[in-house]
This record gives structure tokens, C-alpha cells and sequence, in this order.
């Protein structure tokens, strides 16, 4: 791929459905692909930074209203049957945060790799308004969509070719998700140990 890469209207539909799908079935890289977006968005056309925003937001924000839809009218069968429950001690830890904190709860679990499911999960299972986690989960799917934006901004501005910028924010992406669940392991030990 060369400095003058096409960046379509058709990525933006693609990143939206990569990135609507990565958030019902949690497999995908989805942060790497908004990143890879900024990049190739940087490139060619910087004007598509927004459009990035706007797709990487969309398809977290739909597909958190799914899955929140499934985990309020699923319960606690069917969390249980796809393997979301398997400690309710840590459920219940979760809905007394969310309770206490249930913005600033709902916010950080979509910033944290491995955080969003238990949440959304706590707050299906524990009756959490519709109304209100549909306007929280919009500012949370647009700053996460922000933050992995910036994650490729800073390979586009570290590297002179689109392929260097876009491996290097799949790899800022990676150790970020890395380093991330080794502290949230170390915390869970900490507490463990008291």
C-alpha cells in the first residue's frame, strides 16, 4: 500500500459492521480496526477522520444495545449458558460499582479490554434502565471509538507509509489489551490475597 491509498466510503460501512459484530461476539480486534482506520483515514483523506469517529461509535454503540438487550431479557439462563456467569460473587460486586457509580462504571468498561461484558451483563441482570444505558453507552462507544482513533493518529504520525502506521496501531492496540489484563490480574490477586 502506497502514501496514496483509497479510503472509500465502503470502509466505513465495513469498519462499522467489523466493529458492530467484534462488540456481539467478542472476538474481534475491534479497537485495532478503528485504529487501522485513523491510519488509512490519514492518508488519503483526513476529512474521513470523522467519518472513522462516526463508524467506530456506531458499531460499538448497536452492538452494545444488543448485547445489553440479550443480557436484560436473557438473564441469567442465558449468561450462563454462553459462559458470562461462572461467579456470582463478582456479579454482585459489579452491580453494587454500578450502583454506585454507574456512570463513570459504564464509561471506563468500554475503555477496558475484557470489561464491557460483565458490565453490560451486572446491568441487564440488575433491571439498569434502557433509557439511561442507551444515552451513557453513546458517550462511551464515542470516546472509545476517540481513544482508538488517536491510537492510529500516533501511527500515522510515527511512520511515513500507510501499512507501517496501520501494524504499528495493531500492535500499540495489542499491548495495550496486554498490559491491561496483566493489572487487572494483579489487582484481582491483591484483593484475593486480603
Amino acid at each position: 500500500m502506497t502514501g496514496d491509498a483509497k479510503f472509500d466510503l465502503w470502509y466505513l460501512f465495513a469498519l462499522a459492521g467489523a466493529v458492530l459484530i467484534g462488540a456481539v461476539l467478542p472476538v474481534l480486534p475491534t479497537g485495532a480496526a478503528v485504529s487501522a482506520g485513523a491510519v488509512l483515514a490519514s492518508h488519503s483523506n483526513p476529512i474521513g477522520l470523522v467519518g472513522v469517529l462516526i463508524a467506530g461509535a456506531a458499531g460499538a454503540y448497536i452492538g452494545d444495545l444488543i448485547v445489553y438487550a440479550g443480557c436484560r431479557f436473557g438473564g441469567e439462563r442465558l449468561a450462563k449458558r454462553i459462559g458470562w456467569l461462572r461467579d456470582n460473587a463478582s456479579l454482585d460486586a459489579l452491580r453494587e460499582r454500578l450502583a454506585e457509580h454507574e456512570i463513570s462504571v459504564l464509561l471506563t468498561s468500554r475503555l477496558i479490554p475484557g470489561g464491557r461484558v460483565p458490565v453490560l451483563l451486572a446491568a441487564g441482570l440488575a433491571g439498569y434502565k434502557w433509557e439511561r444505558f442507551a444515552l451513557v453507552d453513546l458517550f462511551a462507544s464515542s470516546l472509545w471509538a476517540a481513544v482508538y482513533m488517536a491510537i492510529g493518529l500516533l501511527g500515522y504520525v510515527l511512520f511515513d507509509e500507510p501499512w507501517q502506521g496501520v501494524v504499528a496501531a495493531i500492535v500499540l492496540v495489542i499491548l495495550t489489551t496486554v498490559v491491561s489484563r496483566l493489572i487487572q490480574r494483579a489487582r484481582r490477586k491483591r484483593s484475593n490475597a486480603k
